[in-house]
C-alpha cells in the first residue's frame, strides 16, 4: 500500500511539474552525446589500429578511456543539471509565489505585502487608509464565521504551494538523475565488445560500430514516437551524424601523422 501510494504521489509531482516533457529531452541530448562522443574515441582507436596493423594494441586502452569519459559527462551532467535545475525552479517559485500575491503576517499582526515597493503614492494611501480602518474597527462575533473561511483558504493556498514546491523539487531530482546517467548508458553500451579478448582485433570495432548503429536507430525511433511519426527520417538523420563523426576522424589522419 506504501509503494502504491509513493507511485501515485510521483506520478503527481510529475504531472504538476512537467517532468515527463524534460525527461525526454534531456535523455535523448545526453544519450546522443554520450554515444557520439564515444564514437570519436573508438573512431580515433580504429585509425590507430588501421595505421599500425602489425603494432598488437590491447583493448584495456579503449576500455580505460571510454569508461573515464563516460563518467567524466555522467558526472559533469548530474552536477550541473541539478544546479541549474535547482536554479530555475527556485525562481520559478518565487514568480509563482508573487503572482499568487501570497502575503505574510508581521509580529504586530499586521500585513506586511512583500511588493508594497511597487504601489504608487496613491495605492500606499489608500492601503494605510485600510490598515487605520482595520484598526478602529473591533471584529464581532458575526464576522466569526468569515474569519473561519478566510484562514480556511489561506490555509488551502499555503497547502497547494507546499505540493508545488514538493513537485518542484522532486523533478529537480529525477532531471538530474536523467541528465547524468543517460550520456554514461549512450557512452558505456559501445565499449562492450572490448571486454572480450586483451587484443584489439577488426571484430571489436565491427560489433561497437553496430551498437553505435543501433543506439541512433533507437534514439531515432524515440523522436519520432515522441514527434508522431517519422520513425525512419529521425533514424537516417542520426545514423548519419554517426557516419560524419567516423568520416571526420578519418580525415584527421590525413592532417595529423599516425
Amino acid at each position: 500500500m506504501q509503494l502504491k501510494s509513493l507511485i501515485k504521489k510521483w506520478r503527481k509531482y510529475s504531472e504538476l511539474s512537467n517532468l515527463g516533457i524534460i525527461v525526454r529531452r534531456k535523455f535523448f541530448n545526453n544519450a546522443f552525446d554520450g554515444a557520439l562522443t564515444i564514437a570519436g574515441i573508438v573512431s580515433g582507436s580504429f585509425i590507430i589500429f588501421l595505421s599500425n596493423p602489425a603494432q598488437i594494441l590491447s583493448s584495456a586502452i579503449i576500455i580505460i578511456t571510454g569508461f573515464s569519459t563516460a563518467v567524466a559527462i555522467g558526472i559533469s551532467g548530474l552536477w550541473g543539471a541539478f544546479l541549474s535545475e535547482e536554479a530555475e525552479r527556485k525562481k520559478k517559485m518565487t514568480d509563482l509565489k508573487k503572482d499568487m500575491v501570497i502575503f505574510e503576517e508581521d509580529e504586530k499582526g499586521k500585513t506586511n505585502f512583500k511588493e508594497i515597493d511597487c504601489l504608487n503614492n496613491d495605492e500606499k494611501e489608500i492601503l494605510e487608509e485600510q490598515e487605520i480602518q482595520k484598526a478602529m474597527i473591533t471584529p464581532i462575533n458575526l464576522n466569526h464565521s468569515n474569519n473561519k473561511n478566510s484562514l480556511k483558504e489561506n490555509k488551502n493556498k499555503k497547502n497547494n504551494a507546499s505540493i508545488i514546491e514538493q513537485s518542484e523539487r522532486f523533478a529537480t531530482i529525477i532531471a538530474s538523475l536523467v541528465d547524468g546517467g543517460a550520456p554514461v548508458l549512450g557512452s558505456v553500451l559501445p565499449l562492450i565488445p572490448f571486454f572480450f579478448g586483451d587484443t584489439l582485433s577488426l571484430f571489436h570495432f565491427i560489433i561497437s560500430y553496430g551498437v553505435l548503429i543501433s543506439i541512433l536507430i533507437y534514439l531515432g525511433i524515440f523522436l519520432g514516437k515522441i514527434s508522431g511519426g517519422g520513425h525512419v527520417k529521425y533514424a537516417m538523420h542520426l545514423v548519419t551524424a554517426g557516419v560524419v563523426t567516423l568520416l571526420v576522424s578519418l580525415m584527421l589522419q590525413l592532417v595529423i601523422p599516425t
